[in-house]
């Protein structure tokens, strides 16, 4: 299987930016609950322009990283995984798995609480991680899971936005929506006028989000619209959506995505924090990770195969697609951040982040021991470097 130049880029950039999110995470938690955590905490809440630096990573610089998962996806549709009805069918329905089925254990557990507002929480995948830890397993890995598997979490990150836009939005400002619409529409005309020039663009996308974050709608949001506007041409080097795209993965691989896992996890761990895990709201995040992303994503997408919606890719077998939706379960970044939007108690929060954390490394360590176990049974002689395509699949 050819692995375009673009994917193999992202990929990398991901598998290292996964690993380092791990290392940052670690440091963080030890310096909340060290000699410095006084200072430390106060750090991340400190006021600046009026918000504290958390919220200005949280609502300003995650704006560029849903920037680029806008780009990717926009990639996605027109040249890769999802360029195709028969490409886009299997990680569409592993998606909407991974995402029903989570959600549907949280809410038996919640529904009618105080909690259930955080059904979103366990739908969301952390891209970064779980190709970091794939990558983990080496050469043995098929060609076609690391697609797959990337696939997914692109649309299991578009499907979060949407829940994030349509849940999470408490009240509107139509004025300011309708002027942050308005710039979104003048950027439009400018692409199809085929104005190449990024600034305009990238001016635009400022104001629309200085208006966007005052209208009520999640400022974040600004980066996945803006995405569809930027000209992306016939997709090659030369284009300015490629050349944004290349320009973005690094910064947000090795900068933004840290700060957020940083100022997110600054969590200052008590000794009776156990007690707060005995409640329907942490046992549901935990469970609609760890049980229900596999579960969800397997029997989505072997319902999608048995009524001929979709295909399994040649090479990819369903004890690869198992493990997939086990490293699905590693909420982290997108589960933290929902937990931001979906709740205001801080005790509530600190013992979501705590119950994602738990959830995501056993995810992380299930399926790195499963998927070694399985590759270990599918030597690398089987997989076929010749056969070609985003994902070849079985007649």
């Amino acid at each position: 299987m050819k692995l375009t130049k673009t994917f193999k880029s992202f990929f990398e950039n991901e598998k290292s930016g996964g690993l380092l999110l791990l290392f940052v995470t670690l440091v963080s938690l030890y310096l909340a609950n060290s000699s410095f955590q006084t200072e430390y905490v106060a750090f991340w809440e400190k006021d600046l322009g009026g918000h504290s630096i958390t919220h200005w990573i949280n609502d300003g610089l995650m704006t560029i990283f849903f920037l680029l998962i806008g780009l990717e996806l926009e990639r996605e549709i027109y040249h890769g995984e999802l360029s195709s009805i028969k490409n886009a069918s299997l990680p569409l329905m592993a998606a909407l798995g991974g995402m029903l089925v989570p959600a549907g254990i949280f809410l038996a557990l919640n529904y009618g609480t105080a909690t259930q507002n955080g059904a979103g929480i366990p739908m969301a995948t952390d891209i970064a991680f779980a190709i970091g830890i794939l990558s983990l397993l080496g050469n043995k890995v098929p060609p076609s899971l690391k697609v797959f598997l990337t696939a997914l979490a692109v649309i299991d990150d578009l499907g979060a936005i949407i829940v994030i836009a349509i849940f999470y939005t408490t009240s509107i400002s139509f004025i300011n929506l309708g002027i942050a619409l308005a710039i979104w529409g003048f950027l439009f005309i400018l692409n199809r006028k085929k104005v190449n020039n990024l600034i305009p663009y990238l001016v635009g996308g400022a104001f629309m989000w200085y208006f966007m974050l005052n209208s009520g709608v999640h400022a974040t949001i600004t980066g996945v619209i803006l995405a569809f506007v930027i000209p992306f041409g016939d997709g090659g080097e030369k284009s300015v959506s490629y050349k944004l795209q290349h320009f973005l993965h690094q910064p947000v691989a090795f900068l933004i995505l840290p700060l957020f896992a940083i100022a997110n996890t600054c969590i200052a761990i008590e000794s009776d924090w156990h007690e707060g895990l005995n409640h329907p709201n942490t046992f549901g995040i935990v469970l609609g990770l760890v049980i229900g992303k596999p579960l969800g994503i397997l029997l989505f997408s072997f319902l999608g195969v048995s009524a001929g919606l979709c295909a399994l890719p040649k090479k990819l077998k369903w004890p690869h697609i198992l493990g997939a939706g086990m490293l699905g379960g590693i909420g982290f970044t997108m589960s933290i951040f929902i937990t931001i939007l979906a709740f205001k108690d801080p005790e509530t929060i600190v013992f979501s982040k705590i119950a994602i954390l738990i959830a995501s490394v056993l995810s992380g360590i299930f399926g790195f021991v499963y998927l070694k176990y399985v590759l270990k049974k599918n030597p690398k002689k089987e997989i076929h470097p010749e056969v070609s395509g985003p994902l070849s699949h079985d007649n």
